[in-house]
């Protein structure tokens, strides 16, 4: 038998009166999905097929920038291994403090460890940095979360890492 993962249950329960107000959303825009699909190795003539107006696939772009909540990062090596994500404040304004729960093995650092809004519908972003604690490579996924919290909203992102 073998041990169950976050692969295997996923991020948790869905709690309705939590998600009609949820604080913090991670915003996909056209421009993410058409990176995405650069990513994927899509051309800029075959992208025109998703969008009205012409897209330029960004050169530093890659899948682990996409602005998803979930981070996965499945190569950690000898370099730390920068993460950028964007939140968009859906409630009332309030400062939002960052707490991670590492991977084993693994160290975890958010910049920057607050983010204050002052109004409804403003993002900001904000960079995870991971950095192998250990030489070697695991057999397998190792799992953390970081975890944005105003005291009322909690906006958990889970993570995986393979170094």
């Amino acid at each position: 038998m073998e041990r169950a993962t976050p692969f295997a249950y996923g991020s948790g329960h869905i709690q309705p009166n939590r998600a009609m107000d949820p604080g913090l959303v991670y915003d996909l825009d056209i421009d993410d999905y058409l990176n995405f699909l650069c990513a994927r190795g899509y051309k800029e003539t075959l992208l025109k097929v998703f969008s009205n107006k012409p897209h330029k696939c960004p050169k530093s772009f890659t899948l682990t920038n996409f602005n998803y909540p979930s981070i996965v990062v499945t190569n950690l090596g000898s370099e730390p291994v920068i993460v950028t994500r964007r939140v968009k404040n859906v409630g009332p304004p309030t400062t939002y403090k960052a707490s991670v729960r590492a991977a084993p093995g693994v160290s975890i650092y958010v910049k920057p460890t607050r983010l204050q809004f002052s109004k409804t519908g403003e993002e900001k972003k904000f960079e995870i940095i991971l950095k192998a604690k250990v030489a070697g490579k695991p057999k397998d996924y190792v799992f953390g979360q970081l975890k944005w919290s105003d005291g009322k909203h909690h906006v958990r992102s889970p993570m995986a890492v393979k170094y």
